[in-house]
């Protein structure tokens, strides 16, 4: 049976294997194809090795990394499924970090797929772990969980609610250095006037 540790490797195959596809993509659609299949079969391989030996902290990261993969396909009801197992698992695992991480994707998931309510419990939940649990190292995370709910509540027209969390995100990436998302926040704060 393979081991947990072989499911860390498929992971980080997986994921690095994505960071290169997507900084530098496939000439063809049948080698991006090919190469999309490969990761989320990694991923898909991982996933069943952490189930197998009831490890829920790494199956939170392979469940977590497989949404993304799927949600990338525009598999939604996958995506979704593999968010919510990973919520599940994050939960067994009784680790408020990882948790945290993804009950904040599982919010991503539901706020593509329109289901704005259920993105919204899922970011609250989210934002409280972060804000119970912070940390310096957890900075950015938390910068990113503020910015979804940013967004959520500025596609809802709470522009003041918007506004303060945008300030926040934008705070936070600034203290870890994040220029990118620093200047996203500028841009929404501009637009919110």
């Amino acid at each position: 049976m393979p081991s947990v540790a072989e499911a860390l490797a498929l992971i980080r195959e997986a994921w690095t294997l994505r960071c290169e596809t997507l900084a530098s993509p496939p000439a063809g659609e049948a080698e991006r194809r090919a190469v999309a299949e490969c990761i989320r079969g990694h991923l898909v391989e991982a996933a069943a090795i952490c189930r197998a030996a009831g490890a829920d902290r790494e199956l939170v990261v392979a469940l977590g990394k497989l949404g993304h993969v799927e949600q990338d396909a525009g598999r939604h009801e996958a995506a979704l499924a593999c968010c919510e197992e990973s919520v599940a698992a994050a939960r067994r695992a009784d680790d408020p970090f990882r948790l945290a991480h993804a009950v904040r994707h599982l919010g991503d998931v539901h706020r593509h797929g329109g289901r704005l309510a259920a993105a919204e419990a899922c970011y609250e939940e989210a934002l409280s772990l972060y804000a119970r649990h912070a940390t310096g190292a957890a900075a950015l995370d938390h910068a990113n969980a503020l910015r979804p709910m940013a967004i959520l509540k500025e596609e809802r027209g709470q522009v003041g609610e918007a506004r303060l969390l945008w300030v926040r995100a934008r705070d936070l990436y600034s203290a870890v250095g994040i220029e990118a998302g620093v200047a996203e926040c500028a841009d929404h704060l501009a637009r919110l006037g």
